[in-house]
């Protein structure tokens, strides 16, 4: 996720609502309180929104992962069919595809992990902003409870009994987000020749798997 939005769930899970009395000495805390609980409620179907997107991109890749792992073992037998038929052309053909599935199926296999790890962090960021949006609530009634006991009882200081009530009723919530960045794209000084050079070396490999196909049958 981009770190602005990184951030945003920071500050609402880092929130306090003893912070925000202090801080707030001519508004309404109950009202703070409230809007903070809405912002929230927006992040969290936020994340939800993109943890249904994460889930779907990794069933697809699921999906893909399994139809070139069968489309690899279909090559096979037909190569296998090719050689004793004496069709090395045709098994050239299958070779070709069977190492271009090679090559796809790392970063499949991969963005699968990936998504695994996006759906834990989302989860853990749903469940973050969950407690906080509890707490807030919490504090929140402890506040009015407190503004209104004070307000109700002579010789009770209104100023400092409900921020002591409230700091009793919020606890620290700290969450420590690390982003890693990614690595540099080296650039190539003579493309043509090392697509040729590469091209030279894909038919050599091919050749090559086909010679062991056949001394193995």
């Amino acid at each position: 996720m981009p770190e602005g939005y990184i951030a945003r769930i920071g500050r609402l899970v880092a929130a306090s609502a003893n912070t925000l009395i202090d801080s707030l000495e001519n508004v309404a805390p109950v009202m703070v309180m409230e809007q903070t609980i809405r912002e929230i409620d927006e992040a969290i179907e936020e994340v939800r929104q993109q943890l249904g997107k994460t889930e779907a991109a990794r069933y697809l890749s699921s999906q893909s992962l399994n139809k070139d792992n069968a489309r690899h073992v279909e090559l096979q037998e037909q190569i296998e069919i090719a050689v004793n038929e004496g069709r090395d052309d045709l098994a050239e053909a299958a070779i070709a595809r069977q190492m271009d599935i090679e090559a796809m199926l790392p970063v499949v296999e991969k963005s699968i992990t990936d998504a695994d790890a996006e759906i834990v962090e989302l989860n853990s960021y749903i469940q973050a902003l969950q407690a906080k949006k509890r707490e807030m609530e919490e504090a929140k009634e402890e506040y009015r409870k407190a503004e209104a006991q004070a307000s109700g009882e002579p010789g009770v200081p209104g100023s400092s009994e409900p921020s002591r009530r409230v700091e009793k009723a919020t606890a620290a919530f700290n969450r420590v987000m690390n982003n890693a960045g990614a690595p540099g794209v080296s650039g190539n000084q003579d493309a043509a020749k090392l697509a040729e050079l590469e091209s030279l070396s894909r038919s050599n490999r091919i050749k090559e798997r086909l010679a062991r196909i056949k001394s193995e049958s």
